[in-house]
């Protein structure tokens, strides 16, 4: 059967999207019509009971990214915890968390700092698959937002630091209450595109058919 999609192509861009932090060009700017781009594509994502509750927070004032950046800076402490806690033979997870330090010093830097939201808030207690139908509307679109920006030769990382201090980024941004914040993207045009396949488990070691034990 012929594939609808060139598929070299198509898994080439899902499998060297990364998620990128130092190579991000934070000396080139980033043009408004482009990111408005990629959330265009981003709606196109599938969403819970077709509600379309997304929202999206784009950060390009140097001010307001700079004090944004500052609030991030302060989860340095969350960094350290999760990296004391990795094996010291785990190189590759070490590389990811000096990257990720590196990323609290430069984060109000990036060009562009979005932030995905959602109208309406998981309320408290509420059972996992209320909160996993919420978030299941708006992670599908920042992913297909990421691709679309890595398709067109920039970059991003997902992150979610900044959440530990929402009421002050909300205050910062004069956001809604009623407006959650779902997470916080660096977004630059990227040093260079030459991004690899990242090393990963076989699935055959990770799938399970049928029955878990086999």
């Amino acid at each position: 059967m012929t594939a609808p999609f060139d598929l070299g192509e198509t898994d080439r861009l899902l499998s060297t999207t990364r998620a990128v932090r130092r190579r991000l060009d934070l000396e080139r700017s980033v043009e408004r019509e482009v990111i408005l781009d990629c959330i265009r594509l981003s709606q196109q994502a599938p969403t819970a009971s077709n509600t379309q509750k997304w929202r999206w927070m784009v950060v390009m004032d140097p001010e307001k990214r700079k004090a944004l950046g500052e609030i991030y800076g302060r989860g340095k402490e969350f960094i350290e915890q999760a990296k004391a806690q990795v094996d010291a033979e785990d190189k590759q997870t070490h590389r990811v968390y000096d990257s990720a330090g590196w990323l609290l010093d430069h984060m109000g830097e990036a060009p562009a700092l979005v932030i995905p939201c959602v109208e309406g808030r998981v309320p408290d207690g509420a059972p996992g698959g209320m909160a996993a139908a919420v978030y299941a509307s708006i992670y599908p679109a920042m992913w297909s937002f990421q691709l679309a920006l890595r398709s067109r030769g920039l970059g991003s990382t997902l992150t979610t630091i900044h959440l530990f201090f929402e009421k002050e980024v909300a205050a910062l941004l004069d956001m809604p209450e009623d407006v959650m914040q779902v997470a916080l993207l660096p977004v630059a045009y990227t040093k260079g595109t030459d991004f690899k396949v990242a090393k990963r488990q076989p699935p055959e070691e990770i799938t399970h058919f049928d029955n878990w034990s086999t």
